[in-house]
């Protein structure tokens, strides 16, 4: 397992538009399918765990729209729903985390599950918990266990835990808003950037400070994805900063300056997909990145320079992305095993491997999956999606292949 894979394998149970879902992911894999086949669900499943654990399970929850958005209603009734990751840390061990919530009839709801388990039950640290009571754990004491949060946040002040929190806390999710990464912003935290790019001036002038090849690098790339755009930097206006660009004009002797409430929706969206791809840095390093779409706004010209850092990053961070772009996939090189193709069926998301048909054509470069795409025949294993509906994996317990 390659050291850039944190989050090896995904289990979800009735998320959103998600009945069923078992997949393994890779240090770069691609989620391809058409526009509402329910990509974005997979992805936003794990952002959840990261806002139920550096925020609260309410806002996480709330933010999405209340438990009856969050968790899929199954022939016409209210269900569950339940999220298993199972990781490998950057020190070499594996585990896994889980946990299952479930409406109350008083309106409410309670985590039903909770378990997080490094090495094996019994061979490391653990804890499971069952409606707010603790059931058993590695450790002779543990923090207060309520049912309508999660026990890793008090966990996490364990020495045995923290690794497994800091971690799934430290996944950064994107789909990014050139209107909200245009306006003048306050200086903020700039370790990692925010979700719709609301703080990058603020990454921009730490990476400044902390990692001077970092943004070097982010400016190259800039250039061979917008040509005219020959630099970028952090500017300060009073309590407020944003980002200033040097950009060609005709007829001038040097590059002119504008700041990026004059730039596009392009060219700060591709800025915004290259800063979240190389954030990491000495002070702070990412986990994993996942990124809506990030072709959105790009001339395809730009595609095999966004492969490029795609692949570029996954040497360092665990990289997924949400596409329905052929250019972006028009490439021999990408392996058949980093594709999971998404369909919807009668409103469910179904996720998989690609079929043996499109996984041949692929091996044998008689087309790229760009070219599979344009003929829609990136299609995923029905053996395998129908094995997820009719036995699903536990999410609990130990791992199993």
């Amino acid at each position: 397992m390659s050291h850039t894979t944190f989050i090896k394998r995904v289990i979800l149970r009735n998320y959103k538009s998600i009945g069923s879902c078992d997949v393994h992911l890779r240090p770069l894999t691609y989620l391809v399918g058409q526009n509402g086949a329910g990509k974005s669900n997979f992805l936003d499943a794990m952002h959840f765990v990261r806002d139920a654990l550096t925020g609260s399970l309410d806002n996480a929850i709330n933010e999405r729209g209340g438990l009856n958005e969050v968790r899929r209603r199954s022939s016409g009734h209210p269900t569950h729903f339940g999220i298993r990751l199972e990781f490998c840390l950057r020190d070499g061990r594996e585990g896994w985390y889980a946990f299952d919530i479930g409406a109350m009839a008083s309106g409410g709801y309670e985590v039903q599950h909770e378990e997080c388990v490094i090495s094996g039950i019994g061979k490391g640290p653990f804890f499971r918990t069952a409606k707010g009571q603790l059931h058993d754990s590695s450790e002779t004491a543990f923090p207060a266990v309520t049912s309508d949060r999660l026990a890793l946040v008090a966990a996490s002040g364990f020495t045995a835990f923290r690794p497994v929190f800091d971690a799934l806390t430290a996944m950064g999710f994107y789909n990014l808003n050139p209107k909200l990464m245009r306006e003048l912003q306050k200086p903020q935290d700039g370790r990692l950037l925010k979700p719709v790019g609301e703080n990058i001036s603020s990454v921009i002038g730490h990476l400044e400070r902390v990692a001077s090849d970092r943004v070097k690098t982010i400016k190259e790339y800039l250039q061979s994805i917008v040509p005219m755009v020959h630099g970028v930097e952090r500017k300060a206006i009073g309590p407020m900063e944003t980002l200033e660009f040097r950009q060609d004009m005709a007829g001038a002797k040097h590059p002119w300056k504008f700041l990026a409430q004059n730039m596009s929706d392009g060219t700060l969206r591709a800025l915004g997909v290259l800063t979240a791809l190389l954030q990491s840095n000495v002070d702070y390093s990412p986990t994993l990145i996942g990124i809506e779409e990030p072709e959105t706004a790009l001339h395809p010209a730009a595609s095999a320079a966004l492969r490029d850092v795609l692949t570029q990053s996954s040497n360092h961070t665990q990289v997924l992305v949400t596409s329905h772009s052929p250019d972006l996939l028009d490439d021999h090189n990408i392996d058949a095993d980093s594709i999971l193709a998404v369909i919807s069926e009668g409103g469910e998301t179904k996720i998989a491997p690609l079929d043996e048909a499109s996984r041949k054509m692929l091996h044998d470069h008689l087309f790229s999956a760009g070219e599979l795409l344009r003929m829609n025949q990136l299609e995923p294993d029905r053996k395998i999606t129908d094995q997820q509906h009719e036995t699903q994996t536990d999410l609990f317990g130990e791992a199993r292949p």
